[in-house]
C-alpha cells in the first residue's frame, strides 16, 4: 500500500541578490585610465559586475577577444559611462580583481 505523499515545507522565498562590492579605495592604488566608449565591436558579452545598489556600476566584458571594465556612474542628471582599455584575459582579470579589492580605481 502507498503512503500519501508528504507535505513539502513552503520555503522562504530569497530576498533580491546582492552582487559583489567594490572594496574601499586604498591609500596606495593604480588609476585606471577611463576612456569615452568605443562601438568597437558589434556585440559586448558582460561576465561579472558588481552590485547595483551602489551608485557606481561596474561590469567586467568581453568583447572581440578582448577584456575591458565598463563603468557606470548614475547621479540625479542621468547616467555617465566609461570605458578602460581593452586587454588580454589574464591581464585585464588581474586589474579586475584589483579593483574589486580596492587596489585599482
Amino acid at each position: 500500500m502507498d503512503s500519501p505523499p508528504t507535505a513539502v515545507p513552503e520555503s522562504p522565498i530569497p530576498g533580491p541578490y546582492h552582487s559583489v562590492h567594490v572594496a574601499p579605495l586604498q591609500k596606495q592604488h593604480e588609476k585606471i585610465r577611463w576612456l569615452v566608449p568605443a562601438q568597437r565591436s558589434d556585440r559586448v558579452r558582460v561576465r561579472r559586475h558588481t552590485c547595483e545598489c551602489k551608485a557606481t556600476l561596474y561590469e567586467l566584458c568581453h568583447s572581440g577577444g578582448l577584456l575591458f571594465i565598463r563603468r557606470t556612474v548614475r547621479g540625479p542628471d542621468g547616467s555617465r559611462v566609461h570605458e578602460s582599455e581593452r586587454l588580454v584575459t589574464v591581464r585585464m582579470e588581474n586589474l579586475w580583481l584589483r579593483l574589486l579589492l580596492g587596489e585599482a580605481r
